[in-house]
């Protein structure tokens, strides 16, 4: 610690003296010329003597303007002796030799963990090497395939017979009891499950549903766009996809991910591959506050065709040449969809030639890594946590439940899909709104039977899905845009939601199963509803529940920053939204067994200070003398 001190100034104890103390340091740091007629007068503390007395000198100051002060003797204010006793105290046992110092170094680095009192979850720390592989909906597929292979899933095939009595060479494996497999669609969409020990055909299936994609700017077809005379610039062309926070990819280094097509000229072969490349070759710059006072006053409204166009570099010799001079830039012959400089970069990625790129679907990213952030590690920061996060936290939960000792008694399927194009709709082969749902249930159950009607209808009236898709939590600086009472925060579990109007498909029935099975575990969750002067969005639990008539619940974990290019979620919400999917496909089955629901017959739920006797003590007479001898229980006041 340095104590700077004018040496016309008297030193006496007290604040006072320390504020004095502040103000002439901060008035010798103004400027060179300053510094010639004030910091030459401020000696440097070079040491403090046992008796509390300090010793100051001018000599380090090397600035050339300074004479020099010599040294002198004064005692130091109460406050400041009081400081370095402390200062004294905590390094006491630091010492010169080496075998010290690496102790001190140990103390040290022991304090500074000290100061975080909140050590992230394991899984959070997970969920951000997951999201800095996972830039687009296919690179989030094959991270996906990756964890289940390792977790012991075996892949299947959509084009062959997933029929446990076929013999054909050419079909799957077959499937059987304590089976996990997994089927990929179009590298964006991946559905995974496990059948139960104790599995026969008409057993339900619970399943953990969520997307993989997210507001993006995507390239387009033919990316080049004219290189202006007037700039050198080239730029590419861009289509929005999804209703991002635009505004926010301003000034943010991109980079561009996804998956090219590429064709082998000599044997015709076709194949495609992920690129993800993490160099910031692209930018969409602000327009200057000089050139654009009317955003304090208008805002800032974004028009994707014409302010979106991001920067990739400055027309080279070889872009003028083909040009011709230095003219707007036209179609040539060569190539008139996309800048050459731009495909050698994709070629040089992908470690193929430049010509055998025949398309793509690309988009840009930012390439600023995610992260763990807070002040204690409380939070997640990265784009894409909507809805990535809930991904990876359903792919955990179900590695997590699938090992064979808990699969040996189960009835029962667990099982993830992952779905693209929830934010455009989910209307595609690989979206929610698709044939992959009914088709996954179908095959399945068909494939240990002959595939009656009456089997699969009974299959989907005993399953459960619930719907994972991140939830609002409340913005400490606009808590009014939210309903009282439902405020979810972070660190307080997964969000239940809720809207009359079936934008979410959750309904009492069931919100109390993923309630209660949460309880029993003492997970802790959370509800929200939109307020009535909004609008509320919407998700794939609606069209799921409508294609497949499957009981659904449409829950999320909480974040803000929803659709930025930077999101934030808390750390202890992962955790705790692994471990409450985890719950349902361990316990769905055996509560469901004994939910009173459509003539099914069996008692609520678990005895606990909850609930209370029925107050008639007569039992339910309506549902005959079987029901009377249960010991039925109701909700208490």
């Amino acid at each position: 610690m340095k104590l700077l001190l004018s040496p016309s100034s008297s030193l006496k104890s007290g604040p006072g003296a320390a504020m004095m103390t502040a103000k002439l340091l901060l008035r010798g740091r103004r400027s060179q010329h300053q510094h010639h007629r004030v910091v030459r007068r401020i000696p440097v503390l070079v040491s403090t003597s046992s008796s509390g007395s300090t010793t100051f000198s001018d000599n380090e100051c090397d600035c050339g303007f300074c004479p020099s002060w010599g040294m002198r003797m004064i005692k130091p204010p109460l406050s400041f002796n009081r400081i370095q006793q402390q200062q004294q105290s905590r390094y006491s046992s630091s010492s010169s030799s080496s075998s010290t110092k690496s102790s001190s170094n140990d103390d040290s680095l022991y304090e500074r963990k000290k100061l975080s009192s909140i050590e992230p979850p394991t899984v959070a720390k997970e969920l951000v090497e997951y999201l800095n592989k996972s830039w687009t909906a296919f690179h989030a597929t094959k991270n996906a395939e990756e964890m289940l292979k390792k977790a012991g899933f075996v892949k299947l095939d959509e084009d062959k017979s997933w029929s446990s009595s076929s013999s054909n060479s050419n079909s799957n494996p077959p499937l059987k009891p304590n089976g996990k497999y997994y089927v990929v669609r179009n590298q964006s969409c991946i559905v995974a499950f496990c059948l139960g020990g104790e599995y026969v055909p008409g057993d339900g299936f619970h399943i953990i549903a969520a997307h993989t994609d997210s507001p993006c700017p995507k390239l387009k077809p033919k990316t080049k766009v004219g290189v202006n005379s007037q700039t050198d610039l080239m730029q590419v062309a861009v289509q929005p996809y999804g209703g991002g926070l635009w505004h926010t990819w301003f000034d943010r280094d991109l980079g561009v991910a996804g998956r090219v097509v590429l064709m082998d000229e000599k044997s015709g072969k076709v194949e495609h591959r992920l690129v993800k490349i993490e160099e910031p070759m692209l930018r969409v710059p602000n327009l200057a506050i000089h050139l654009n006072r009317d955003i304090y006053t208008e805002g800032f409204k974004v028009n994707f065709q014409t302010h979106m166009a991001p920067l990739l570099g400055l027309k080279t010799q070889k872009t003028k040449k083909k040009q011709g001079g230095d003219g707007d830039d036209t179609d040539n012959a060569e190539n008139n969809h996309h800048h050459s400089e731009f495909l050698e970069k994709l070629a040089k990625a992908l470690n193929c030639d430049p010509s055998s790129i025949r398309d793509f679907d690309l988009q840009l990213c930012d390439v600023q890594p995610s992260q763990i952030g807070g002040l204690n590690g409380e939070f997640v920061l990265s784009g894409r946590l909507d809805n990535l996060a809930s991904c990876y936290c359903s792919l955990a939960a179900l590695v997590e439940a699938t090992t064979e000792e808990k699969l040996k008694k189960e009835k029962g399927i667990r099982a993830l899909l992952h779905f693209d194009h929830e934010e455009v709709g989910s209307a595609s082969t690989t979206g929610a709104g698709g044939s992959l749902t009914d088709e996954f249930v179908d095959r399945v159950t068909s494939a240990f039977g002959n595939g009656d009607a009456d089997a699969l209808a009974t299959a989907r009236r005993k399953s459960f899905l619930v719907s994972a898709d991140m939830a609002h939590a409340v913005h400490p600086n606009y808590a009014d845009k939210h309903e009282p009472g439902h405020k979810p925060k972070f660190g307080d579990g997964v969000v239940i939601k809720h809207n009359a109007n079936q934008r979410y498909s959750t309904d009492a029935i069931t919100s109390f199963i993923f309630k209660e099975i949460g309880e029993r575990r003492k997970i802790k969750s959370q509800e929200f509803v939109v307020r009535s002067d909004l609008g509320c969005g919407s998700t794939i639990g609606p069209i799921l529940s409508t294609r497949s008539g499957i009981r659904t619940v449409d829950v999320g974990m909480p974040q803000l920053s929803m659709h930025s290019i930077r999101e934030m979620c808390g750390t202890e919400d992962t955790r705790l939204c692994v471990e409450h999917f985890k719950a349902v496909y361990e316990d769905f089955f055996e509560m469901d067994e004994k939910m009173i629901v459509d003539g099914s017959i069996g008692q609520l739920c678990r005895p606990c200070d909850r609930f209370e006797s029925s107050p008639s003590g007569g039992g339910i007479s309506s549902l005959g003398d079987e029901l009377e001898k249960m010991s039925a229980r109701t909700y208490s006041s």
